[in-house]
């Protein structure tokens, strides 16, 4: 029997999983199709149910659905507990374990970029939504020292910090104390939407006072280079923009369904061609 996958969301459209998945399924030669499947919000409840169906293997979920499926699933890991989202679901003959790889998706794309943690690392985290949360989160399991947030509302900001400091040293920033501070700093990372098209031209922060020995993430893949990474890059930092972080979080998510970590060389200029064929069209 074929089995099925697919992405879940609303919108959905942009989506780059589905042609990332589908050439792993061809290229280890599985019987299984990946859908875009838009789901309404009212509509998740009944939808999910039908997940339950023996032919489905499983599902990513993205944006807005990743916490509202808690309730609608049998199970959920440690991990997706931990992080508050769950982006990945494992149908086990009709019973629905959530998970979330989007954390350790970021770390490995780190070290795949050539990042190293150690005890003296210092990070600051742009932002305090859902990204923010799971790269927070996964860089509290690091041997790093310090992970500090900053945000417009330093409400949010401080709920995150607070879990941080479970484990590692974290304090709360205004936006002008972190850019003051910047230098202080090895690793930069935007978890916000500021710079994404079709609004491509702001910057989440000023990086006037970067080091250049610091390295820059930009959680952002459309556009690939931001106007932030190339102010980064100007400065002599080396940048990494978040297409690498989507394939190891995708690449976590299928070895979740099917036992097989797949293939991550080529994947990302893959990806790139099919961004340009869906600006071209």
């Amino acid at each position: 029997m074929k089995r099925e996958l697919g992405v879940i969301g609303y919108p959905v459209k942009h989506s780059l999983s589905p042609a990332m998945h589908r050439l792993w399924l061809e290229k280890y030669g599985l019987d299984c199709e990946y859908h875009l499947l838009e789901i309404h919000p009212k509509d998740l409840a009944d939808k999910v149910q039908g997940f339950r169906e023996k032919k489905w293997r499983g599902f990513n979920v993205t944006i807005p659905h990743k916490v509202a499926i808690f309730s609608l699933l049998d199970e959920i890991d440690d991990t997706a507990k931990r992080f508050g989202a769950v982006n990945t679901v494992i149908n086990h003959d009709g019973y629905l374990k959530g998970t979330n790889t989007d954390g350790g998706g970021f770390l490995q794309s780190l070290s795949h970029a050539g990042f190293a943690f150690h005890p003296a690392v210092k990070a600051l985290i742009i932002g305090a939504g859902g990204a923010a949360r799971a790269v927070g989160l996964a860089l509290a399991e690091t041997d790093s020292a310090q992970i500090d947030f900053a945000n417009r509302t330093l409400e949010k900001a401080e709920e995150l910090s607070a879990k941080v400091r479970e484990t590692k040293a974290s304090n709360v920033l205004t936006l002008e104390r972190a850019e003051a501070e910047l230098a202080d700093y090895d690793l930069i990372i935007n978890a916000t939407s500021v710079g994404m098209e079709p609004y491509p031209d702001p910057q989440p922060l000023s990086l006037y006072h970067v080091s250049p020995a610091a390295f820059c993430v930009d959680l952002i893949y459309k556009p690939l280079q931001t106007t932030w990474l190339k102010e980064a890059e100007k400065k002599g930092c080396q940048t990494l923009n978040g297409l690498s972080m989507l394939i190891y979080q995708g690449a976590l998510a299928f070895e979740q369904w099917f036992g097989i970590f797949p293939e991550v060389k080529g994947m990302e200029d893959f990806l790139i061609n099919v961004l340009n064929q869906k600006e071209s069209n």
